[in-house]
Protein backbone atom coordinates (compact mmCIF):
# COMPACT_ATOMS: atom_id res chain seq x y z
CA UNK A 1 0.00 0.00 0.00
CA UNK A 2 1.32 3.46 -0.89
CA UNK A 3 2.06 5.61 2.15
CA UNK A 4 0.93 9.25 2.33
CA UNK A 5 4.57 10.31 2.10
CA UNK A 6 5.18 8.22 -1.02
CA UNK A 7 2.07 9.65 -2.68
CA UNK A 8 3.11 13.19 -1.80
CA UNK A 9 6.63 12.52 -3.02
CA UNK A 10 5.30 11.43 -6.39
CA UNK A 11 3.11 14.53 -6.57
CA UNK A 12 6.06 16.77 -5.65
CA UNK A 13 8.19 15.28 -8.41
CA UNK A 14 5.41 15.74 -10.93
CA UNK A 15 4.73 19.33 -9.92
CA UNK A 16 8.43 20.20 -9.96
CA UNK A 17 8.65 18.84 -13.50
CA UNK A 18 5.55 20.81 -14.49
CA UNK A 19 7.00 24.06 -13.10
CA UNK A 20 10.62 23.47 -14.11
CA UNK A 21 10.67 26.52 -16.40
CA UNK A 22 10.15 28.85 -13.43
CA UNK A 23 12.66 27.19 -11.10
CA UNK A 24 15.34 29.85 -10.58
CA UNK A 25 17.15 28.32 -7.64
CA UNK A 26 20.46 28.39 -9.51
CA UNK A 27 20.31 32.19 -9.39
CA UNK A 28 20.51 32.16 -5.57
CA UNK A 29 23.31 31.31 -3.15
CA UNK A 30 21.61 29.09 -0.56
CA UNK A 31 23.37 26.86 1.97
CA UNK A 32 23.25 23.17 1.01
CA UNK A 33 20.77 21.09 2.95
CA UNK A 34 18.67 24.08 4.01
CA UNK A 35 15.01 24.62 3.19
CA UNK A 36 14.67 28.38 3.45
CA UNK A 37 11.12 29.42 4.32
CA UNK A 38 11.83 32.92 5.62
CA UNK A 39 12.02 34.86 2.37
CA UNK A 40 8.95 36.76 3.55
CA UNK A 41 11.20 38.27 6.23
CA UNK A 42 14.60 38.36 4.50
CA UNK A 43 15.02 37.16 0.95
CA UNK A 44 17.82 34.80 -0.01
CA UNK A 45 21.01 36.13 -1.60
CA UNK A 46 20.92 36.32 -5.42
CA UNK A 47 24.25 35.24 -6.92
CA UNK A 48 24.44 38.48 -8.89
CA UNK A 49 24.65 40.65 -5.78
CA UNK A 50 28.14 40.01 -4.29
CA UNK A 51 29.96 40.92 -7.50
CA UNK A 52 27.77 43.99 -7.96
CA UNK A 53 28.46 45.17 -4.40
CA UNK A 54 32.18 44.53 -4.88
CA UNK A 55 32.13 46.74 -7.97
CA UNK A 56 30.31 49.49 -6.09
CA UNK A 57 32.74 49.37 -3.18
CA UNK A 58 36.04 48.69 -4.92
CA UNK A 59 35.65 50.35 -8.31
CA UNK A 60 33.04 53.06 -7.89
CA UNK A 61 33.58 54.21 -4.30
CA UNK A 62 37.20 53.00 -4.10
CA UNK A 63 38.51 54.20 -7.46
CA UNK A 64 36.14 56.81 -8.87
CA UNK A 65 35.14 58.26 -5.53
CA UNK A 66 32.69 61.16 -5.66
CA UNK A 67 32.72 61.22 -9.47
CA UNK A 68 30.56 58.10 -9.29
CA UNK A 69 27.50 60.27 -8.68
CA UNK A 70 27.74 61.12 -12.38
CA UNK A 71 29.88 58.45 -14.02
CA UNK A 72 28.08 55.50 -12.43
CA UNK A 73 24.59 56.97 -12.21
CA UNK A 74 24.37 57.17 -8.43
CA UNK A 75 22.20 60.28 -8.59
CA UNK A 76 19.54 58.64 -10.74
CA UNK A 77 19.57 55.31 -8.93
CA UNK A 78 16.46 55.93 -6.77
CA UNK A 79 14.23 56.49 -9.80
CA UNK A 80 16.03 54.00 -12.04
CA UNK A 81 15.55 51.21 -9.51
CA UNK A 82 12.06 52.52 -8.81
CA UNK A 83 11.09 52.00 -12.45
CA UNK A 84 12.28 48.39 -12.27
CA UNK A 85 10.16 47.76 -9.19
CA UNK A 86 7.23 49.54 -10.82
CA UNK A 87 7.17 46.85 -13.49
CA UNK A 88 6.62 44.21 -10.78
CA UNK A 89 3.82 46.30 -9.25
CA UNK A 90 1.92 46.88 -12.46
CA UNK A 91 2.81 50.57 -12.53
CA UNK A 92 4.06 52.69 -15.40
CA UNK A 93 7.51 54.30 -15.12
CA UNK A 94 7.87 57.55 -13.23
CA UNK A 95 5.67 56.63 -10.25
CA UNK A 96 8.04 54.71 -7.95
CA UNK A 97 11.12 55.93 -6.13
CA UNK A 98 13.43 53.95 -3.85
CA UNK A 99 15.03 55.25 -0.66
CA UNK A 100 14.56 55.57 3.10
CA UNK A 101 12.91 52.94 5.28
CA UNK A 102 9.33 51.73 5.07
CA UNK A 103 8.56 53.66 8.26
CA UNK A 104 9.81 56.95 6.83
CA UNK A 105 7.95 56.36 3.57
CA UNK A 106 4.73 55.60 5.45
CA UNK A 107 5.03 58.87 7.34
CA UNK A 108 5.64 60.79 4.14
CA UNK A 109 2.67 59.21 2.41
CA UNK A 110 0.31 59.70 5.37
CA UNK A 111 1.19 63.35 5.76
CA UNK A 112 0.94 63.99 2.01
CA UNK A 113 -2.44 62.24 1.90
CA UNK A 114 -3.81 64.73 4.42
CA UNK A 115 -2.87 67.57 2.07
CA UNK A 116 -4.45 65.77 -0.86
CA UNK A 117 -7.76 65.49 1.03
CA UNK A 118 -8.02 68.68 3.10
CA UNK A 119 -10.97 69.05 5.45
CA UNK A 120 -11.52 65.32 5.85
CA UNK A 121 -10.93 64.05 9.38
CA UNK A 122 -11.01 60.21 9.25
CA UNK A 123 -8.49 57.57 8.25
CA UNK A 124 -9.63 53.94 8.16
CA UNK A 125 -7.14 51.14 8.80
CA UNK A 126 -6.94 47.49 9.81
CA UNK A 127 -6.13 46.88 13.50
CA UNK A 128 -4.26 43.77 12.31
CA UNK A 129 -1.80 45.83 10.26
CA UNK A 130 1.91 45.44 10.91
CA UNK A 131 2.63 47.40 14.10
CA UNK A 132 4.90 49.93 12.41
CA UNK A 133 2.06 50.96 10.12
CA UNK A 134 -0.16 51.62 13.13
CA UNK A 135 2.58 53.41 15.08
CA UNK A 136 3.46 55.73 12.21
CA UNK A 137 -0.19 56.36 11.40
CA UNK A 138 -0.88 57.26 15.02
CA UNK A 139 1.83 59.91 14.97
CA UNK A 140 0.83 61.30 11.58
CA UNK A 141 -2.85 61.38 12.59
CA UNK A 142 -1.98 63.37 15.70
CA UNK A 143 -0.07 65.85 13.53
CA UNK A 144 -2.93 66.48 11.10
CA UNK A 145 -5.94 65.98 13.38
CA UNK A 146 -7.21 62.74 11.87
CA UNK A 147 -9.44 60.33 13.75
CA UNK A 148 -8.29 56.74 13.26
CA UNK A 149 -11.17 54.30 12.68
CA UNK A 150 -10.25 50.62 12.95
CA UNK A 151 -11.92 48.06 10.71
CA UNK A 152 -10.86 44.66 9.40
CA UNK A 153 -10.83 44.52 5.59
CA UNK A 154 -14.20 42.68 5.34
CA UNK A 155 -15.74 45.47 7.44
CA UNK A 156 -14.14 48.30 5.48
CA UNK A 157 -16.83 48.98 2.83
CA UNK A 158 -19.52 49.42 5.48
CA UNK A 159 -17.31 51.65 7.61
CA UNK A 160 -16.42 53.79 4.60
CA UNK A 161 -20.10 54.30 3.82
CA UNK A 162 -20.75 55.15 7.47
CA UNK A 163 -18.19 57.98 7.49
CA UNK A 164 -18.63 58.83 3.80
CA UNK A 165 -17.07 62.17 2.82
CA UNK A 166 -15.28 62.48 6.16
CA UNK A 167 -12.81 59.78 5.08
CA UNK A 168 -9.50 61.08 3.79
CA UNK A 169 -7.60 57.81 3.49
CA UNK A 170 -7.97 54.04 3.57
CA UNK A 171 -4.65 52.51 4.65
CA UNK A 172 -4.31 48.73 4.40
CA UNK A 173 -1.75 45.98 3.90
CA UNK A 174 -2.08 43.88 0.76
CA UNK A 175 -1.21 40.68 2.66
CA UNK A 176 -1.75 40.04 6.37
CA UNK A 177 1.77 39.64 7.75
CA UNK A 178 0.63 36.99 10.24
CA UNK A 179 -1.78 34.74 8.36
CA UNK A 180 -0.79 35.31 4.75
CA UNK A 181 -4.33 36.32 3.81
CA UNK A 182 -4.46 38.36 0.60
CA UNK A 183 -6.95 41.20 0.79
CA UNK A 184 -9.05 42.34 -2.17
CA UNK A 185 -7.05 45.34 -3.35
CA UNK A 186 -9.25 46.15 -6.37
CA UNK A 187 -12.56 46.05 -4.49
CA UNK A 188 -11.32 47.89 -1.41
CA UNK A 189 -9.62 50.56 -3.50
CA UNK A 190 -12.87 51.06 -5.39
CA UNK A 191 -14.78 51.28 -2.10
CA UNK A 192 -12.47 54.06 -0.92
CA UNK A 193 -12.94 55.95 -4.16
CA UNK A 194 -16.72 55.69 -3.89
CA UNK A 195 -16.58 58.02 -0.88
CA UNK A 196 -13.86 60.22 -2.38
CA UNK A 197 -11.07 58.86 -0.19
CA UNK A 198 -7.56 57.89 -1.20
CA UNK A 199 -6.38 54.26 -1.04
CA UNK A 200 -2.89 53.53 0.30
CA UNK A 201 -1.48 49.99 0.31
CA UNK A 202 1.45 48.51 2.20
CA UNK A 203 2.99 46.02 -0.25
CA UNK A 204 5.79 44.75 2.00
CA UNK A 205 4.45 41.18 2.00
CA UNK A 206 3.39 41.10 -1.64
CA UNK A 207 5.91 43.02 -3.76
CA UNK A 208 7.86 40.46 -5.75
CA UNK A 209 5.40 37.66 -4.93
CA UNK A 210 1.86 38.76 -5.78
CA UNK A 211 0.69 41.02 -8.63
CA UNK A 212 -0.66 44.33 -7.38
CA UNK A 213 -1.88 45.96 -10.61
CA UNK A 214 -1.50 49.44 -9.16
CA UNK A 215 -2.34 51.30 -12.37
CA UNK A 216 -5.06 48.88 -13.45
CA UNK A 217 -6.85 49.22 -10.12
CA UNK A 218 -6.31 52.98 -9.77
CA UNK A 219 -4.36 52.77 -6.51
CA UNK A 220 -3.37 56.19 -5.21
CA UNK A 221 -0.39 55.52 -2.95
CA UNK A 222 1.72 52.56 -1.88
CA UNK A 223 4.86 51.69 0.03
CA UNK A 224 6.91 48.53 0.37
CA UNK A 225 10.28 47.21 1.45
CA UNK A 226 13.17 45.89 -0.62
CA UNK A 227 14.47 43.06 1.54
CA UNK A 228 11.67 40.46 1.53
CA UNK A 229 10.54 38.95 -1.76
CA UNK A 230 12.63 41.49 -3.71
CA UNK A 231 15.77 39.93 -2.14
CA UNK A 232 17.60 43.24 -1.73
CA UNK A 233 19.40 42.22 1.47
CA UNK A 234 19.19 43.32 5.11
CA UNK A 235 18.41 47.01 5.35
CA UNK A 236 17.60 47.33 1.66
CA UNK A 237 15.79 50.63 1.07
CA UNK A 238 12.03 50.79 0.69
CA UNK A 239 9.97 52.21 -2.16
CA UNK A 240 7.17 54.75 -2.52
CA UNK A 241 4.52 54.70 -5.25
CA UNK A 242 2.52 57.83 -6.06
CA UNK A 243 -0.04 57.62 -8.87
CA UNK A 244 0.80 59.97 -11.71
CA UNK A 245 -2.44 61.90 -11.24
CA UNK A 246 -1.36 62.90 -7.71
CA UNK A 247 2.28 63.76 -8.36
CA UNK A 248 1.85 67.47 -8.95
CA UNK A 249 0.08 67.91 -5.59
CA UNK A 250 2.04 65.33 -3.58
CA UNK A 251 3.89 67.21 -0.83
CA UNK A 252 5.77 65.06 1.69
CA UNK A 253 6.33 66.52 5.13
CA UNK A 254 10.09 65.91 5.23
CA UNK A 255 11.56 68.13 2.55
CA UNK A 256 15.10 67.15 1.76
CA UNK A 257 17.46 68.53 -0.83
CA UNK A 258 17.31 65.45 -3.06
CA UNK A 259 13.61 66.19 -3.57
CA UNK A 260 14.32 69.81 -4.52
CA UNK A 261 13.63 71.12 -8.01
CA UNK A 262 17.20 72.45 -8.32
CA UNK A 263 19.17 70.69 -5.59
CA UNK A 264 22.58 72.04 -6.53
CA UNK A 265 21.42 75.64 -6.63
CA UNK A 266 21.59 75.38 -2.82
CA UNK A 267 18.56 77.63 -2.48
CA UNK A 268 17.50 78.49 1.09
CA UNK A 269 13.87 77.91 0.10
CA UNK A 270 12.44 74.51 -0.75
CA UNK A 271 10.76 73.94 -4.12
CA UNK A 272 9.42 70.47 -4.94
CA UNK A 273 10.93 68.68 -7.90
CA UNK A 274 8.63 67.59 -10.69
CA UNK A 275 7.38 64.02 -10.75
CA UNK A 276 8.22 61.21 -8.37
CA UNK A 277 11.62 62.77 -7.57
CA UNK A 278 9.81 65.05 -5.10
CA UNK A 279 9.38 61.99 -2.85
CA UNK A 280 13.15 61.78 -2.32
CA UNK A 281 14.58 63.22 0.87
CA UNK A 282 18.35 62.98 1.27
CA UNK A 283 21.30 60.83 0.28
CA UNK A 284 20.15 57.22 -0.06
CA UNK A 285 22.18 54.24 1.22
CA UNK A 286 23.92 53.68 -2.11
CA UNK A 287 25.56 50.32 -1.38
CA UNK A 288 22.25 48.84 -0.29
CA UNK A 289 20.35 50.52 -3.11
CA UNK A 290 22.69 49.17 -5.76
CA UNK A 291 22.63 45.73 -4.16
CA UNK A 292 18.84 45.83 -4.54
CA UNK A 293 19.23 46.85 -8.17
CA UNK A 294 21.40 43.80 -8.83
CA UNK A 295 18.96 41.55 -6.97
CA UNK A 296 16.15 42.62 -9.27
CA UNK A 297 17.93 40.90 -12.16
CA UNK A 298 16.20 37.72 -10.98
CA UNK A 299 12.87 39.13 -12.13
CA UNK A 300 14.15 39.54 -15.67
CA UNK A 301 13.80 35.76 -15.95
CA UNK A 302 10.05 35.42 -15.37
CA UNK A 303 6.83 37.41 -15.43
CA UNK A 304 4.91 38.29 -12.29
CA UNK A 305 2.05 36.13 -13.59
CA UNK A 306 4.36 33.12 -13.90
CA UNK A 307 5.80 33.85 -10.48
CA UNK A 308 2.31 33.95 -8.97
CA UNK A 309 1.34 30.66 -10.65
CA UNK A 310 4.41 28.97 -9.19
CA UNK A 311 3.74 30.48 -5.76
CA UNK A 312 0.14 29.29 -5.68
CA UNK A 313 1.17 25.80 -6.71
CA UNK A 314 3.79 25.70 -3.95
CA UNK A 315 1.55 27.05 -1.20
CA UNK A 316 -1.38 24.88 -2.26
CA UNK A 317 0.76 21.74 -2.25
CA UNK A 318 2.30 22.79 1.07
CA UNK A 319 -1.17 22.97 2.63
CA UNK A 320 -1.95 19.50 1.26
CA UNK A 321 1.27 18.19 2.82
CA UNK A 322 0.42 19.70 6.20
CA UNK A 323 -3.11 18.28 6.04
CA UNK A 324 -1.79 14.81 5.32
CA UNK A 325 1.24 14.71 7.59
CA UNK A 326 0.56 17.15 10.45
CA UNK A 327 -3.24 17.36 10.74
CA UNK A 328 -3.13 18.42 14.38
CA UNK A 329 -1.73 21.89 13.62
CA UNK A 330 -4.29 24.59 12.83
CA UNK A 331 -3.94 26.16 9.42
CA UNK A 332 -4.64 29.92 9.58
CA UNK A 333 -3.77 30.73 5.97
CA UNK A 334 -6.76 30.71 3.59
CA UNK A 335 -7.14 27.60 1.46
CA UNK A 336 -8.76 29.62 -1.32
CA UNK A 337 -5.93 30.54 -3.74
CA UNK A 338 -7.54 33.90 -4.50
CA UNK A 339 -7.24 34.82 -0.81
CA UNK A 340 -3.70 33.56 -0.25
CA UNK A 341 -0.46 35.52 -0.41
CA UNK A 342 2.87 33.69 -0.50
CA UNK A 343 3.34 32.33 2.98
CA UNK A 344 1.67 29.59 4.99
CA UNK A 345 1.03 29.95 8.72
CA UNK A 346 -0.09 27.39 11.27
CA UNK A 347 -0.98 27.83 14.91
CA UNK A 348 0.65 25.80 17.69
CA UNK A 349 0.73 26.48 21.46
CA UNK A 350 4.54 26.15 21.40
CA UNK A 351 5.03 27.90 18.08
CA UNK A 352 8.29 29.65 18.98
CA UNK A 353 9.94 26.44 20.14
CA UNK A 354 8.60 24.56 17.12
CA UNK A 355 10.29 27.08 14.83
CA UNK A 356 13.58 26.73 16.71
CA UNK A 357 13.41 22.95 16.44
CA UNK A 358 12.73 23.21 12.71
CA UNK A 359 15.70 25.54 12.28
CA UNK A 360 17.92 23.05 14.11
CA UNK A 361 16.91 20.51 11.46
CA UNK A 362 17.64 22.89 8.56
CA UNK A 363 14.12 24.16 7.87
CA UNK A 364 14.18 27.92 8.44
CA UNK A 365 10.89 29.68 9.11
CA UNK A 366 9.92 32.23 11.72
CA UNK A 367 7.56 32.89 14.62
CA UNK A 368 4.94 35.58 15.03
CA UNK A 369 2.48 36.29 17.78
CA UNK A 370 -0.05 34.98 18.55
CA UNK A 371 1.45 31.49 18.44
CA UNK A 372 2.09 31.27 14.69
CA UNK A 373 4.65 29.21 12.81
CA UNK A 374 5.14 31.30 9.67
CA UNK A 375 6.59 29.61 6.59
CA UNK A 376 7.38 31.91 3.69
CA UNK A 377 7.28 30.56 0.14
CA UNK A 378 9.60 32.57 -2.12
CA UNK A 379 8.67 30.99 -5.42
CA UNK A 380 11.88 31.56 -7.43
CA UNK A 381 14.07 29.36 -5.21
CA UNK A 382 11.74 26.83 -3.59
CA UNK A 383 10.44 23.55 -4.99
CA UNK A 384 7.51 21.31 -4.20
CA UNK A 385 10.03 18.80 -2.87
CA UNK A 386 11.29 21.50 -0.48
CA UNK A 387 7.87 22.17 1.02
CA UNK A 388 7.22 18.43 1.37
CA UNK A 389 10.54 18.16 3.21
CA UNK A 390 9.43 21.01 5.50
CA UNK A 391 6.13 19.31 6.36
CA UNK A 392 7.92 16.00 6.93
CA UNK A 393 10.42 17.71 9.23
CA UNK A 394 7.60 19.31 11.20
CA UNK A 395 6.12 15.83 11.68
CA UNK A 396 9.47 14.58 13.01
CA UNK A 397 9.86 17.56 15.36
CA UNK A 398 6.46 17.00 16.92
CA UNK A 399 6.83 13.23 17.13
CA UNK A 400 10.16 13.58 18.93
CA UNK A 401 8.82 16.45 21.08
CA UNK A 402 11.88 18.48 20.19
CA UNK A 403 9.91 21.66 20.77
CA UNK A 404 9.85 20.80 24.49
CA UNK A 405 13.63 20.92 24.71
CA UNK A 406 14.57 23.95 26.87
CA UNK A 407 17.21 24.88 24.31
CA UNK A 408 14.44 25.51 21.78
CA UNK A 409 12.46 27.68 24.16
CA UNK A 410 15.13 30.28 24.88
CA UNK A 411 14.37 33.53 23.09
CA UNK A 412 16.90 35.96 21.69
CA UNK A 413 16.37 39.61 20.90
CA UNK A 414 14.89 38.70 17.51
CA UNK A 415 12.16 36.06 17.37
Amino acid sequence: MTSPFDALGARAAGLDAEHAATDLRELFDLPPGVVYLDGNSLGALPRSVPAAVARVVQEQWGRDLIASWNTHGWWDAPTRVGDRIATLLGAAPGQVVVGNSTSVNLFQVFRAAARLRPGRRVVVTDPGSFPTDLYVLSGAAADVGWEIVLASPPEVPGVLRQYDDDVALLALSHVDYRTGELWDLPALTAAAHEVGALAMWDLCHSAGAVPAGLDEHDVDLAVGCGYKYLNGGPGAPAFTFVAEKHLAAFEPAIRGWHGHDTPFAMSPEHAFAAGITRARIGTPPLVSLLALEAALDVFDELSVADLRARSLSLTGFFIDCLDALVPEVELVTPRDPARRGSHVAVRHPEAFAVVQALIARGVIGDFREPGLVRLGVAAPYLTHSDVLAAATTLRKVLDAEEHLDPANQRRGAVT
